[in-house]
């Protein structure tokens, strides 16, 4: 049955010619044709973003074939996400080397997360090709992949070549002097590279004389996690006196490393001339009262500094109150946050602390007793795009 509606075809015909006759042409609106060619013009951009991933795969599924594993669901999923997290799937080396050829041209991922695959040596030399050929990827975790200095090689020489690279995470891949030649190779290189995470390596004494002289010539890194090695003595005061010529880095954490007081009073030195550093993690590094005394004098001239962390340092209270004297006694101090927590602070502390809120009212002073409320602001560069 004919909807009641509906206009019949042939009447159509007949008003139409009518209103032609009648020198009224037919209506045909521009913005009907206008929306004809987008709706094209998307269909074509829609059809070729699914070719690219049926081609992308393709790939994916032969070279599983070819290395004979089990391809993963995740990357099939995928489409054209910008990121691809493959976490604690075990990939394995045969696995690194079935995905590595279909990285190479993929132009989707902004984000590879292959953290916990047993990648090992054999399995970062797969990936380290097309590492070095994705012209898309800019974030890159491979952290608890026991890459080892093999691995390390493989992977610092071919983000060296790529530009795109911005964020790098190496954390608990048993790094060792051996792999710091590498890495600093990297920072003298990788002029694009913002963020690079070290935390949870081996990095020893020999591997902070290495890392120090390439900290100190890098021109680009704005974040350093160093967290969770094995910096002290020499080889804390080596990595840390290239603090004093770096014009870039923003963040750095050090903490759990030993550094002691030697440590502290080389970062002292280098806040006396530091004018970039704005964060920076101390905290668990056998620093007593003489090292917070060191580190003070660098705080009495420090204008940058905006977060310093402390906390399970054998300082007492009597190094607690240095630092906050030495705060007090600079009147263009930036600082925002200074944690002491797991500290024990007396009562002079307490008093100190509140003398010097009167002077920098927006001065937050965390302590075992006193849990503070502080938003740290993210650098421009790690804020999330909207």
């Amino acid at each position: 049955m004919r909807d009641p509606c509906e206009v019949p075809a042939e009447k159509e015909e007949q008003e139409e010619g009518a209103a032609a006759a009648a020198g009224h042409p037919a209506e045909v609106p521009e913005a009907k044709k206008g929306l004809d060619v987008d709706s094209d013009s998307d269909l074509e951009t829609e059809g070729t973003r699914k070719l690219g991933e049926v081609v992308k795969d393709t790939l994916y599924l032969r070279s599983c074939q070819a290395h004979n594993v089990v391809p993963a669901s995740c990357f099939l999923r995928q489409g054209s996400a910008p990121e691809l997290n493959l976490r604690h799937r075990g990939l394995g080396a045969q696995g690194a080397r079935a995905l590595a050829s279909s990285l190479t041209s993929n132009p989707y991922i902004k984000r590879l997360d292959l953290r916990d695959n047993r990648l090992c040596g054999a399995g970062a030399e797969a990936l380290a090709s097309a590492l070095s050929k994705n012209s898309s990827i800019c974030e890159v975790d491979l952290s608890e992949n026991q890459l080892g200095a093999v691995g390390a090689q493989a992977v610092c020489a071919a983000l060296a070549v790529n530009p795109a690279i911005q964020r790098v995470q190496l954390a608990g891949n048993g790094l060792e002097e051996q792999a710091a030649q590498y890495l600093a190779e990297l920072l003298l290189a990788h002029t694009g590279l913002k963020s690079l995470d070290l935390s949870y390596n081996q990095l020893n004494d020999q591997a902070g004389e290495t890392l120090g002289p390439a900290l100190a010539e890098n021109t680009g890194l704005t974040e350093l996690n160093m967290s969770w090695n094995h910096l002290r003595g020499s080889g804390a005061v080596a990595f840390v006196k290239g603090l004093e010529a770096n014009i870039f880095l923003r963040v750095l954490d050090i903490s759990y490393n030993g550094c002691g007081d030697p440590g502290a009073s080389a970062v002292g030195e280098a806040l006396k001339t530091n004018n970039v550093l704005e964060e920076l993690n101390l905290s668990n590094n056998r620093i007593s009262a003489l090292g917070a005394l060191r580190l003070g004098l660098g705080l009495r001239v420090n204008q940058i500094l905006r977060i310093l962390v402390v906390s399970r340092n054998p300082m007492r209270s009597e190094g607690c109150s240095t630092l906050l004297k030495s705060v007090q006694a600079n009147p263009l101090s930036a600082a925002e946050l200074l944690d002491f927590s797991d500290i024990h602070v007396n009562r002079e502390f307490d008093d100190l602390a509140s003398s010097l809120k009167l002077i920098l009212p927006g001065l937050c002073i965390k302590t075992a007793a006193r849990r503070v409320d502080y938003k740290k602001e993210l650098l421009p560069i790690f804020k999330p795009s909207k």
